[in-house]
C-alpha cells in the first residue's frame, strides 16, 4: 500500500507541474512570441511606423465627411472648388455644372458622384455644394481669400495649390486613398477601370505629354489628376513636398514635384510611380486619338476659366455626338479615326499676351 500511495503522490506532482507550466505559457503568450515560434507566419498588421503616422482620436468634421463619401476600401474622389468655379458670376454654366454633367453623360460614372468629396475654399462654394446635396467640406484658411478666379501662375494661384497639397497630405494621414481631380477634368468613363490594380503602385499620375513608357521620369506630369494610396511612403512624399514650399519661391507645387522626381526623391522614399497614358487620360495639351478609349479629358494648357468653360462645353458636345452616332451605327463604334475633337480655340487664345518670362505678380 505504501508503494502505491507514494506512486500516486508522485503522479499528482507531475500532473500539477505540467498544468502550472501550461498555465504560464497561456498567460505569457503574445503575438510577438507566435512570430518567434512560427517565423514563416505572414503577419498583415501595419508596421509601427504606419500606426504612428495614421491619425487617431475623436472624429472631427473632416473625418466624418470622409467616411460618408468613402468607398468600402477607404477610397474617395477629391475635388476643390471656390466661388469662381461654383458660381461663375455670370449667366450660363459654371465649371461645377460642367464637372457634374460629365458624370451624367459618361459611361458608368453616375454612381461615382456618391464618392466625391467637394472641398470648398470659401463660404459661397460651400453653400452651393450643400444646396446640390453633395459631400461637402469647407477648408478654412485664415486670412486668405481663395474665392475669386486665380489665374495661372499668379501669387494667389500658387498659394492655393500649396494649401491643396497640405490638405491632401492630411487626408492620407487619416488612412484614405484618393483620386484627386481638378474640376476642369471631364470624367467620360470610370477611371478606376484603367488605373492599375497593383497594390504596390503608390502613385499614378496624369501627364501633359506621355512618351509611351509608364515608368519613365521623362514624362511631363500634371497634378490635375492622380491616384495615390495611403501608406508610409506617400505620407512621407506629401510631407517632403510641402516642406519644399518655402525654399521654392515662385514655383507651383507641380513644378516642385517634378524637381523632387528628378532629384531622385521617389527612389529615396521607395515609391512606385506609374505615369498615365494620354490615350486614356487626355487633355488639351495632348488629345486622346481614340474616342473608344478616352477616359478623362483635362482642360490643361489653358489659362482662364472662361476659356476652359467654352472648350469643355465643346468636349461634352463631341462626346454626346459620339455616343449618339455609335448607338445608331454600331459599325462605327470600333472606328478610332472617324471621330475628332473640336479645336480648343478659346484656350489657345487665352495665352495671347501672356509673358512666360515675367516674375510672379
Amino acid at each position: 500500500m505504501d508503494y502505491y500511495s507514494k506512486n500516486s503522490v508522485s503522479n499528482l506532482a507531475v500532473v500539477a507541474a505540467m498544468f502550472a507550466g501550461f498555465l504560464y505559457l497561456c498567460i505569457s503568450w503574445s503575438p510577438s512570441a507566435s512570430i518567434l515560434f512560427f517565423p514563416t507566419q505572414n503577419c498583415q498588421c501595419p508596421s509601427t511606423k504606419l500606426s504612428e503616422t495614421i491619425m487617431t482620436g475623436p472624429k472631427d468634421e473632416l473625418e466624418m465627411v470622409l467616411e460618408r463619401a468613402s468607398m468600402v476600401n477607404k477610397t474617395v474622389i477629391i475635388v476643390m472648388v471656390n466661388k469662381a468655379y461654383a458660381d461663375g458670376g455670370s449667366p450660363g454654366k459654371t465649371m461645377l455644372d460642367l464637372f457634374l454633367e460629365g458624370f451624367w453623360v459618361g459611361d458608368e460614372t453616375r454612381g461615382l458622384v456618391d464618392h466625391i468629396l467637394l472641398v470648398a475654399m470659401d463660404q459661397i462654394a460651400f453653400d452651393r455644394c450643400k444646396f446640390m446635396k453633395l459631400h461637402c467640406y469647407k477648408l478654412e484658411t485664415e486670412g486668405v481669400d481663395f474665392g475669386g478666379e486665380k489665374f495661372y501662375m499668379s501669387r494667389e494661384f500658387i498659394k492655393m495649390m500649396w494649401r491643396r497639397t497640405l490638405f491632401l497630405g492630411d487626408v492620407l494621414k487619416r488612412g484614405y486613398s484618393f483620386i484627386f481631380t481638378d474640376m476642369d477634368v471631364m470624367w467620360l468613363r470610370n477611371p478606376f477601370v484603367r488605373l492599375s490594380g497593383n497594390q504596390t503602385d503608390d502613385l499614378q499620375i496624369s501627364c501633359d505629354e506621355f512618351n509611351g513608357y509608364p515608368e519613365s521620369k521623362d514624362n511631363l506630369i500634371n497634378t490635375g489628376f492622380y491616384f495615390v494610396r495611403s501608406n508610409n511612403k506617400t505620407i512621407a512624399l506629401f510631407d517632403s513636398w510641402y516642406d519644399m514650399k518655402d525654399s521654392s519661391p515662385g514655383m507651383k507645387e507641380q513644378d516642385v514635384l517634378i524637381k523632387m522626381m528628378h532629384l531622385g526623391m521617389f527612389e529615396q522614399l521607395g515609391l512606385r510611380v506609374r505615369f498615365l497614358d494620354t490615350l486614356y487620360f487626355s487633355g488639351f495639351c495632348r488629345d486622346s486619338r481614340d474616342f473608344n478609349a478616352v477616359t478623362t479629358v483635362h482642360a490643361n494648357c489653358c489659362r482662364s476659366m472662361k476659356a476652359k468653360v467654352v472648350d469643355l462645353m465643346a468636349v461634352l458636345r463631341d462626346w454626346t455626338k459620339y455616343k449618339r452616332v455609335t448607338m445608331k451605327y454600331k459599325r462605327l463604334a470600333g472606328n478610332s479615326t472617324f471621330f475628332k475633337w473640336s479645336p480648343h480655340s478659346a484656350c489657345f487664345k487665352s495665352w495671347i499676351g501672356f509673358n512666360f518670362s515675367a516674375p510672379v505678380p
